[in-house]
C-alpha cells in the first residue's frame, strides 16, 4: 500500500500496489495543468485506488472531452487524471506519494509535445502519440 496527499494535506489517498505503469507525460495539458515541463504519472486500476475516508474530496475539472483532472480545492495541488481513453484507471501524480512505489518510470509519452529547453538524456523510450490539441 502506498499513501500520499496534496501540499496542504486536505486530500489524502491510498493506492494498492502493484502499479499498472509509471511514465513521464509531456502533453500540453499536463504541462499547463502542473506548470512543469512534464508530469510523472503512476497508473492504477480504479479498484486499487481510494480517497481516504477522513479526507476532503478533490475538485474536478474537465480539461478536454472525456478527460478530467482532480485537484485540491484548498491548496490547488494538481493530483489526479481520468479519461475515457483509459477506462477503469486512475492516474496519480507520482510526486504526491510519501511511500515508495514498485515501479520506476518506463517511458516518456506524448514526446512530440516536449519543451525544447529541457534536454532529456535518459535511456527511456520516447513515445510519440497523437496528442489532443492544447
Amino acid at each position: 500500500m502506498a499513501h500520499g496527499s496534496c501540499l496542504c494535506g486536505a486530500v489524502h489517498f491510498s493506492a494498492e500496489l502493484p502499479t499498472k505503469w509509471v511514465a513521464h507525460c509531456h502533453c500540453n495539458y499536463c504541462r499547463r495543468a502542473h506548470g512543469a515541463p512534464f508530469v510523472t504519472w503512476a497508473g492504477f486500476l480504479d479498484h486499487q485506488f481510494a480517497i481516504d475516508a477522513d479526507s476532503e474530496q478533490p475538485a474536478w475539472y474537465e480539461s478536454s472531452p472525456g478527460a478530467k483532472r482532480g485537484f485540491c480545492s484548498r491548496c490547488g495541488s494538481p493530483m489526479f487524471f481520468q479519461s475515457t481513453r483509459w477506462p477503469g484507471e486512475m492516474h496519480v501524480a507520482r510526486a504526491l506519494f510519501a511511500d515508495p512505489l514498485d515501479k520506476e518510470p518506463s517511458a516518456h509519452v506524448f514526446y512530440e509535445s516536449h519543451v525544447e529547453w529541457l534536454d532529456i538524456k535518459d535511456d527511456l523510450p520516447k513515445k510519440v502519440s497523437t496528442a489532443p490539441p492544447p
